[in-house]
């Protein structure tokens, strides 16, 4: 305690009074081991589990050494980095108090900075500037913002993890680089994570190749429990199912998870992608509309997103389903439980999430997977106990990507008109993702920057010197139309051919690897297979056999690493050798139980196919055992090797094998199994001879043939392009083939940073070469399958759950679901409502709490516009109205009025039809005219409302 004590009494006395008056009465294990390091002017980075108090651990030293610098000195003394801007607004929130206490200013800069309060924070700048990386790099070049930063003493680096895998680090390592030119000297740097795989890189990555930091690291599990839960239908399930037209193994999920939200006060249900969250929010809805959960994730509105944070921090919720979008610390109060909805795939996701449970020093933080089927289950299983023991994955870099160097150099042009190379070179080699950058890495890109029309650098190879051009304006329009490093997905629209009616809407991830003729897919519950792909729209016929669908949500997904598959591997080579041995299946579940975070009933549902399988005498499939089996038009080639090593093992198959039968191969993969569709024109025994037949080939070179081939290769070509500035981001491009792509690139720097990115994101190739060596040298044995009518029980798992797992609603109870689910969502919808008469009455409702009759509660006037923008954006429409709008801003009060009137003459109908997507008010007066009611009638005509809206979007 003596000890704790001297660590808040190491700060000056008016930090010591506020710590004191907010309540902070001895410091965390953070505070304790980082205020120390920080206070002594050292780099650290600070891993520690959320809700321990490391914002304040990195802040209040900082907040200690600022407040005794002269009152008077101008510019920015910290800046505070974030990965998103709803984390900013939380961080202002948080730090507001302490600085308001000790007279320091403070402020957040993004994108959507009003330009009133930009030119403000030009004329009087903060203390403290919080912001984004992508805002750093919008101000960097600015003469008089970097006249501000010339202070920073400071800088402060929030969720440091989100940033290390990714292009988004890569640039801002290289941004703290050209921030110590404006400098002049080197400012003190803290990284803050919750979860970290590789603590040391991750360090590097944070302060340079050529600096020292401290790492704090405070574990996160001893706090935590996991329990995996696998559910299987009751009786009550197969009525629940029918209410809800979905399957008893669905239905038995949600009454678990149900029964755990209802037992708690605050929970978060986390998924593994926004489809799947969709799906689980609308089905708890139509089960109880009124039941008090909601949704939160990236893609909905501003309002729905802040009305989610605030009704589970208030208490009006028990419950938000969600994605990764609250992994991180945005503040939604204390939650008592978080929910993993299906295996979370990887070791650093289920810290991150259970993580947000149990906020308060000294509370258990309790987490609960539900799992779907045995592959489910069993990986459940590894990565809860990979969390026990703390066994991250490891931390893999972008390796000195060169799109990303071709925007920091016309940054670096900001700074003066010529460098040098070796000048560029010793300057951006200290960022650790660029620690080995050399001058032939230079060359490739400048080569490019000088080539192309315009021109965004001269280049002179023999004085080795790189100069800005004279025409600025091509060269300044690349480096603010590439701040972010963060590719624009593109959407497609999924078109019936038989209707000639919109189905739904794909993600460019999706439509890259699958969206070709033949595929079948799933989307909104049913089976589509593709006939053409045709600019941004996919043109589908409905099919009745699920076999071989792939759910469209697959392009989002995690991937499981390889360490993690082979894990699963091992514990089925473990029950097939107790089984061999007469073990009984209880006793194998037990040992099971031991060292696995689940309980003998759940393991024993876990184990089964393979008990099965191994009892049948059918060779299972382990980390040191291949099979393959001929299945109807399908072999299955079961490989524990993880999402990425498959990846490329399907793809690399493909390959070879269309090669050798002259026939396009379908091809898909899970982390255990990947299904190769043949028709019959091969067979098991064909796919063993390309297995051996790839141990003798140049894996390097035959995979980029191999991934050139692809759409998913198409798209990062298409991504890097447009980061060079070499294709603009509005050209489309969905009818050049990757063959034209490919011959216009090939050879210079961005094809190469292509490939790169694609063996970085998309391959595992260092895996691929140690499996093929395996079973080269025979530590890895391939068997064959005996050919049989069934698949195998273990076969079986991998082609039922496609349909089950996707939520398949059976063509008849379509109709009735689809308007059920639009209730559910429209009820549910949050819209703020303004007065358009004396526009002083503003508030933000769920379209279900509305009355019949709006009025507003200042003028009683009934002309209440509805909007779906957030109550802190209508405020600043609010302030400007009687000034000058920008054009923009009048159709927002043309809008609202629009709306006014609509709602004066049809009252709570007209909110509700107004909440349906991307309606405008001519559209909704259409459906007004023909429906007077609030009924199924109605909800059809506005879900008909939105698919000529949705094909309106892609027209």
């Amino acid at each position: 305690m003596k000890a704790s004590k001297h660590v808040f009494s190491s700060l000056a006395k008016p930090i010591q009074k506020i710590v004191e008056e907010k309540g902070f009465l001895s410091p965390t294990d953070p505070q304790s081991e980082a205020i120390p390091l920080i206070s002594e002017g050292k780099n650290v980075l600070l891993i520690a589990p959320t809700g321990t108090g490391k914002t304040e651990a990195a802040f209040l030293p900082i907040l200690n050494k600022l407040i005794q610098l002269p009152r008077n000195l101008p510019g920015i003394k910290i800046l505070y980095i974030t990965p998103l801007r709803a984390l900013n607004r939380d961080i202002l929130e948080r730090l507001e108090w302490w600085c308001r206490k000790l007279d320091v200013k403070i402020v957040v800069r993004h994108g959507d900075t009003a330009i009133k309060e930009r030119i403000w924070q030009a004329r009087s700048p903060p203390d403290l500037l919080i912001t984004t990386p992508e805002t750093l790099q919008a101000i960097l070049p600015g003469r008089i913002m970097r006249g501000h930063l010339k202070s920073v003493r400071w800088v402060i680096v929030d969720e440091i993890n989100e940033f290390a895998e990714n292009k988004r680090g890569s640039q801002l390592s290289l941004a703290l680089q050209r921030l110590r030119l404006i400098t002049r000297k080197d400012f003190q740097l803290v990284g803050l994570s919750a979860t970290i795989g590789s603590p040391n890189k991750v360090g590097k990555f944070l302060v340079g190749s050529d600096k020292d930091v401290e790492i704090v690291k405070v574990p996160v599990a001893r706090d935590m429990k996991i329990e995996i839960i696998y559910p299987i239908p009751r009786t009550e399930d197969f009525e629940l199912a029918a209410k809800l037209y979905t399957h008893p193994e669905v239905a038995a999920r949600l009454r678990v998870i149900r029964s755990l939200i209802q037992g708690h006060r605050s929970v978060l249900l986390f998924t593994n992608t926004r489809a799947i969250a969709e799906v689980l929010a609308s089905r708890f809805k139509v089960w109880d509309i009124n039941f008090p959960i909601s949704i939160h994730h990236g893609s909905l509105a501003k309002p729905a997103r802040l009305s989610a944070e605030r009704g589970l921090k208030d208490g009006e919720l028990k419950g938000l389903v969600c994605t990764s979008s609250l992994e991180l610390g945005i503040d939604i109060g204390r939650i008592d439980l978080t929910i993993q909805y299906m295996s979370p795939r990887q070791v650093t996701r289920i810290l991150q999430r259970v993580g947000r449970s149990g906020h308060r020093i000294g509370r258990l933080s309790k987490g609960v997977v539900i799992t779907m089927d045995s592959d489910d289950t069993l990986e459940a299983m590894v990565v809860g106990r990979r969390a026990y023991l703390e066994e991250l994955e490891e931390v893999t870099m972008p390796q000195k990507p060169y799109d990303v160097l071709t925007h920091q150099i016309i940054g670096l042009f900001t700074h003066r008109r010529q460098w040098n190379f070796n000048d560029i070179i010793e300057l951006f080699k200290k960022a650790y993702p660029y620690h080995d950058l050399n001058e032939e890495d230079l060359e490739k890109v400048i080569t490019y920057m000088n080539d192309r029309y315009p021109r965004l650098a001269w280049v002179s190879f023999k004085d080795k010197t790189v100069v800005k051009p004279r025409e600025n304006k091509y060269v300044y329009q690349y480096y603010y139309d590439n701040l972010s490093m963060i590719p624009d997905e593109k959407k497609y629209l999924v078109m019936d051919d038989t209707k000639d009616l919109p189905v739904g809407v794909l993600d460019e991830a999706f439509v890259s690897e699958h969206g070709v003729p033949g595929t079948k897919f799933i989307i909104k519950g049913s089976v589509w297979k593709v006939l053409d792909v045709y600019g941004d729209k996919i043109y589908v016929k409905p099919q009745d056999d699920p076999t071989g669908a792939i759910p469209s949500w697959i392009g989002e997904e995690i991937p499981v690493p390889f360490e993690v598959a082979q894990e699963v591997g091992e514990i089925r080579s473990t029950v097939e050798t107790q089984i061999q041995k007469n073990v009984e299946s209880k006793t194998i579940a037990k040992y099971l139980a031991e060292k696995y975070p689940a309980k003998e009933e759940t393991i024993l549902l876990a184990i089964n196919e393979t008990i099965e399988q191994a009892q049948k005498n059918i060779p299972v499939p382990t980390n040191r055992r291949i099979t393959i089996e001929d299945w109807d038009d399908y072999v299955i080639v079961h490989t524990n090797f993880g999402t990425l090593l498959n990846k490329t093992l399907a793809r690399l198959i493909g390959h070879l094998l269309s090669e050798k039968i002259g026939r396009t191969i379908g091809v898909q993969q899970d982390p255990y199994r990947i299904i190769i569709q043949t028709n019959q024109f091969a067979n098991s025994m064909d796919v063993l001879e390309t297995f051996h037949k790839l141990t003798d080939l140049d894996l390097q070179k035959i995979s980029i043939v191999a991934s050139a081939k692809t759409g998913l290769f198409k798209r990062r070509l298409i991504h890097v392009a447009r980061r060079f500035g070499a294709i603009s981001k509005d050209v489309d491009l969905s009818n050049v083939s990757i063959g034209q792509l490919s011959k216009n690139f090939e050879g210079s720097a961005i094809y190469e940073e292509a490939v790169k990115e694609a063996f970085d994101k998309d391959l595992d190739l260092n895996n691929t070469k140690k499996v093929l060596n395996e079973i080269q040298t025979g530590i890895l044995k391939i068997v064959c399958l005996e050919k049989n009518n069934d698949p195998s029980p273990i076969a079986k798992t991998g082609i039922e759950k496609m349909s089950r797992r996707s939520d398949l609603i059976p063509p008849e109870k379509m109709r009735h679901i689809i308007i059920e689910s639009a209730k559910a969502r429209i009820f549910n919808e949050i819209r703020t409502l303004v007065c358009t008469e004396c526009w002083k009455y503003i508030t933000t409702k769920r379209m279900i709490d509305l009355p019949d009759i709006l009025k507003c509660q200042n003028c009683g006037s009934e002309k209440i516009g509805i909007s779906n923008e957030s109550k802190e954006e209508i405020l600043e429409l609010f302030e400007k109205r009687s000034k000058t709008l920008t054009n923009k801003e009048k159709r927002k009060i043309k809008k609202l009025k629009s709306t006014a009137k609509l709602m004066s003459e049809h009252g709570k109908k007209a909110a509700i039809a107004l909440a349906g997507r991307n309606l405008r008010p001519d559209d909704v007066k259409e459906i007004l005219l023909e429906e007077s009611g609030i009924n199924d009638h109605l909800f059809q005509l506005i879900i008909d409302a939105e698919k000529r809206a949705l094909k309106r979007r892609f027209w």
